[in-house]
């Protein structure tokens, strides 16, 4: 059922992108092209759980990317925004291609994961889709592919509420809900009997279901007109087989904390 909704959901986000063929028949590719872009570039520092499911922590990075057509108007991005570029923008909607990088998760750092196989460097591709049902208000969505480090599907749902408390300070806050398919759980959350053997963990068997579900607030300052600071925080809640994984239950935690500081760099071009 979980993988037939993100299938669902990415076949919208695909079918949403292709109306950009009316256009791009009357002015050819290079048409669509010529205009006004954006290119976000920058990086979040963060604490969070040392990997997913622990309950210890360390420091972390991520890099922050987003590529689109500058519209009508300002738009509202999260730290959680996967790198994107945006196919179609109208200004209350957007839909595009979204990707993630993931970094190598190896049981020889970790002794919580001795005798887990290891998740290799690799990335998740699919798309996206947001909506702003009022100018205070963004619902976006994203369903991707694992590239390399699983072979399963992952899918975020996030409702952000933003307001401005003066010209350049931002603050935002709202839930957000994960769902995956048995692939990417049993890679991450998953313990065969030969690695329960290795592990000493009981032995796991993940389907599909709902990942997690949680909240997330930040701060954002516009430090000036192409650099954007921010500080934020977020609580998850393991749930589903995540939250039934021997991994979690015997060396984790299903409560998830994490908070940092960010900032991004805004180039604008011509093409």
């Amino acid at each position: 059922m979980i993988i037939k909704s993100g299938l669902r959901l990415l076949t919208l986000s695909a079918a949403l992108t292709m109306a950009l063929a009316p256009q791009a028949s009357a002015e050819g590719l290079f048409g669509w092209v010529h205009g006004d872009w954006y290119l976000t570039l920058g990086g979040a520092g963060f604490v969070a759980p040392r990997f997913d499911g622990d309950n210890t922590y360390r420091m972390n990075f991520s890099p922050l990317v987003s590529l689109g057509k500058v519209g009508p108007e300002a738009r509202f991005s999260s730290r959680n925004d996967n790198i994107s570029i945006a196919l179609l923008d109208t200004g209350a909607f957007r839909a595009g291609i979204a990707g993630k990088i993931i970094f190598e998760r190896d049981s020889e750092d970790e002794d919580d994961l001795r005798g887990l196989d290891p998740i290799r460097f690799g990335g998740e591709a699919g798309a996206f889709a947001e909506i702003y049902p009022t100018d205070w208000l963004r619902l976006r969505g994203e369903v991707r592919h694992g590239i390399r480090s699983h072979e399963g599907i992952v899918g975020d749902v996030s409702l952000d509420a933003f307001a401005d408390l003066t010209p350049a300070i931002r603050v935002s806050a709202g839930p957000r809900v994960s769902f995956a398919s048995a692939d990417y759980f049993d890679a991450y959350y998953g313990v065969s009997a030969q690695e329960s053997v290795a592990s000493g963990l009981t032995e796991y068997k993940p389907g599909s279901g709902l990942k997690s579900a949680g909240i997330g607030a930040a701060i954002t300052w516009k430090t000036t007109d192409r650099i954007t600071t921010s500080a934020f925080g977020e609580y998850q809640r393991l749930l589903g087989p995540a939250a039934d994984s021997s991994l979690v239950n015997e060396r984790g935690s299903k409560n998830q904390f994490l908070f940092g500081l960010s900032a991004t760099y805004r180039f604008n071009f011509q093409l």
